[in-house]
């Protein structure tokens, strides 16, 4: 199992878990969620107290992933499968993304 902390503005919004079956689960953390001034991170993952699962990476976090020849590159300088999103999202999602949120891996 992996996961990583996911950032709106720097600030902790949830948790991104993939499972040892790569299937994924995201859950909103509960001070962010009981904050009513704070945004749903996506409109496909509302606020809710609910674990959100998925069998793949959610769509709104595969789309922060690059593509084609860039993925490709990333790949080979990372040396992580191409294959892998979500360690390449862990690896490409910390800094420097477009919109507010970054995704910080969590030590194992």
């Amino acid at each position: 199992m992996r996961q990583a902390e996911v950032l709106y503005n720097g600030e902790k919004a949830g948790i991104l878990t993939e499972h040892d079956d790569r299937t994924f689960s995201f859950r909103y953390d509960e001070r962010y969620f009981l904050d009513t001034k704070k945004p749903m991170i996506s409109i496909t993952l509302p606020k809710s107290r609910q674990e959100y699962h998925s069998d793949h990476l959610f769509s709104f976090f595969f789309n922060l992933l690059a593509e084609g020849a860039n993925l490709s590159l990333q790949s080979r300088y990372l040396k992580i499968d191409k294959r892998d999103h979500f360690g390449i999202l862990c690896q490409t999602a910390q800094h420097d993304t477009i919109g507010p949120i970054t995704v910080i891996p969590l030590e194992s």
